[in-house]
């Protein structure tokens, strides 16, 4: 399980604040396809809510627990049904963000040619 400071926790709680969760935990419990979504998501966006649909507070606890031992993740908040964790990605990971090419601001825009009558 990885850990963190509490002001590390505090900015990601802020972070996750405005995400929707990317996988539910259900009927079937943390089952190991379940492990390797969660995995993925992580691996695509470090932090991520997780949806688990048990009443009981103990389950999900251990659910967290589970999950961050596992994946080597750090828990970040448990509120409600709603479970966040975060892992850090690896430096040079392919699944890291690729910032989209930008016009140079002096550069003129593209114009479409018209026939002046």
């Amino acid at each position: 399980m990885l850990l963190i400071s509490s002001e590390q926790r505090r900015q990601l709680r802020a972070r996750a604040h405005g995400l929707n969760p990317v996988v539910s935990i259900a009927q079937q419990g943390l089952s190991d396809a379940v492990l390797k979504e969660i995995d993925s998501c992580l691996k695509a966006h470090e932090l991520i809510k997780i949806r688990v649909y048990d009443d009981d507070r103990d389950v999900r606890e251990g659910y967290l627990a589970t999950l961050c031992t596992k994946l080597g993740a750090a828990p970040v908040q448990h509120i409600g049904k709603l479970l966040v964790i975060w892992r850090p990605r690896p430096e040079g990971e392919a699944g890291a963000k690729v910032s989209k090419p930008s016009r140079p601001r002096n550069s003129p825009l593209r114009r479409s040619k018209r026939s002046s009558q």
